[in-house]
């Protein structure tokens, strides 16, 4: 069997790659709470969005370009709290380096890193949220008012054997206001293997029925701004989505290597400001060599594409920038999108890979196993 190459699989991928729930109000009306009802979406009539109120008129964004150490699978305990400390100690240098932030922004793996896991080796190390290690970064937010925002390997004792891929934001309190889970992950581009996480596409009738449809495209909404995340890459689609129900910050991770010109044209055609955040050299990380795959180039652009920070380093750093987020908000309104004329191609295609695929009881061992597993479930003949 081939060995799994870290830098081919992110070149691989390169190429594939508070809930609204029932509410209603008047057109102009900002939305002052939030319900737990799995009603649909209702939408203004003038183009506005649902928000809560603004207490700030400008904000600071900072991401945190951190390095990516895998803890070992035998004794992750000790390791997650060596990534904890770095974490934490990232923080604290990102406030004495530059202007106080309102919100941090790490990539996918800042707690557990990335190794090439077997199932069981893999949640043997995720987290639980909130757990242990969140109450760690959530003292942080507390003492600096900051809102936290990050990704992890995550498990979840609603998924029983299930490993998840979640980015969690910690607000100011040190309250976990969102756990988000992967929309979905490509299939059918690697050679000889396949992800195992399970995202919300290969369980979707079942995510629908626990959390409703609106978490489906989750909009977080703080008075900062609404906050969307994701670790997808190159799927215009989705990201349209989010600005349809009024994302105005999309904050999106990439653990690796990413492809700039896919956030740049993000933040354009969706008119939001948007964070691409990959982790730095990584020096003692395992098999993998301290640059593998493609490391630095976290950058902030403005909703016309504009870049307002970049990394140009594959060094750990921290880049920020302003966001007039009360100016923006008045002027902003959903994207145009003129459906008529091609809803009927979006409604009569069919993906390749049908969703539900991991609603069963048998889930693949490892990254080989997937490809086993996935073999035959295309629809594409």
């Amino acid at each position: 069997m081939k060995k799994f190459n870290r830098r081919n699989f992110i070149n691989s991928a390169a190429l594939g790659t508070a809930a609204l729930s029932g509410l209603s109000f008047k057109k102009g009306e900002e939305l002052l709470s939030s319900s737990s009802s799995k009603e649909d979406l209702k939408y203004n009539n003038d183009g506005t969005y649902p928000t809560v109120p603004l207490t700030k008129q400008n904000i600071r964004l900072t991401v945190v370009q951190s390095r990516v150490r895998g803890v070992d699978e035998k004794n992750p305990k000790p390791g997650l709290q060596a990534n904890i400390e770095h974490m934490k100690l990232c923080i604290d240098r990102a406030f004495n380096f530059s202007a106080p932030s309102d919100i941090l922004f790490f990539h996918e793996f800042p707690i557990t890193g990335f190794k090439v896991w077997t199932r069981k080796e893999a949640l043997r190390v995720a987290i639980e949220i909130p757990g242990e290690e969140t109450e760690q970064i959530a003292a942080k937010a507390k003492e600096y008012g900051c809102y936290i925002v990050f990704g992890s390997y995550a498990q979840d004792k609603d998924w029983p054997n299930h490993l998840l891929s979640i980015t969690t934001i910690i607000n100011p309190k040190g309250e976990v206001i969102a756990k988000h889970w992967k929309a979905r992950n490509i299939k059918g581009v690697f050679p000889g293997i396949e992800l195992y996480t399970t995202t919300i596409y290969d369980v979707l009738d079942r995510y629908v029925e626990m959390y409703g449809e609106d978490e489906i495209i989750p909009i977080t909404r703080t008075p900062i701004g609404n906050i969307a995340t994701s670790s997808v890459q190159r799927e215009p689609e989705l990201f349209r989505a989010f600005a349809m129900k009024g994302a105005e910050i999309m904050l999106r991770t990439a653990t690796g290597g990413f492809t700039p010109i896919d956030i740049q044209a993000c933040a354009m055609y969706n008119g939001f400001y948007t964070a691409i955040v990959n982790n730095a050299v990584s020096p003692d990380n395992g098999l993998f060599f301290e640059s593998s795959g493609s490391t630095g180039g976290s950058a902030i652009y403005d909703p016309r594409g504009n870049e307002m920070a970049h990394a140009g380093t594959q060094m750990e750093t921290s880049v920020g920038a302003s966001i007039p987020i009360g100016a923006y908000r008045q002027r902003n309104r959903q994207p145009f999108v003129h459906m008529d004329l091609y809803r009927h191609v979006f409604d009569k295609y069919r993906n390749a890979y049908p969703p539900n695929l991991m609603a069963g009881e048998e889930l693949p061992k490892d990254i080989y196993d997937a490809k086993r597993f996935f073999k035959d479930k295309s629809v594409w003949k």
